[in-house]
């Protein structure tokens, strides 16, 4: 275990130097690459006005989206209705689908309380 411990603080030793080294340059790159998307004077105003746009671009989205998800509930609707035709693969990527809703809901969960497996906080 002590053998494993040293190995693992010689390898982050090695990350971190190798980040201090080019951590910059990464970051450097990345801002020359995104120039375009950089406010040129980013004041209070600028934010202001770049989340109020945020806000109602997402508002304006409603109405598709809304019909996106009863376009969406109408084909599970008829894929129900004829179940018959259903593939395996179909019922498998379907399971898959709810587990791993399944799983997110427990890990919510779990954050929630605390990161506890068997109950909340008293």
């Amino acid at each position: 275990m002590g053998s494993f411990i040293k190995q693992l603080q010689a390898k982050t030793g090695v990350a971190s130097q190798f980040l201090t080294k080019h951590g910059s340059v990464y970051y450097k790159t990345l801002l020359e690459k995104n120039r375009e998307y950089i406010a040129r004077e980013p004041t209070v105003e600028k934010c202001q006005e770049l989340s109020k746009q945020l806000f109602y671009t997402r508002l304006a989205s409603i109405p598709t989206r809304y019909e996106s998800f009863w376009r969406e509930v109408d084909f599970l609707k008829q894929k129900i209705r004829s179940r018959q035709d259903l593939k395996v693969e179909d019922v498998a990527i379907g399971v898959l689908f709810s587990l791993e809703c399944y799983a997110w809901f427990c890990m919510g969960e779990i954050v929630g309380r605390g990161f506890t497996l068997t109950g909340y906080y008293p």
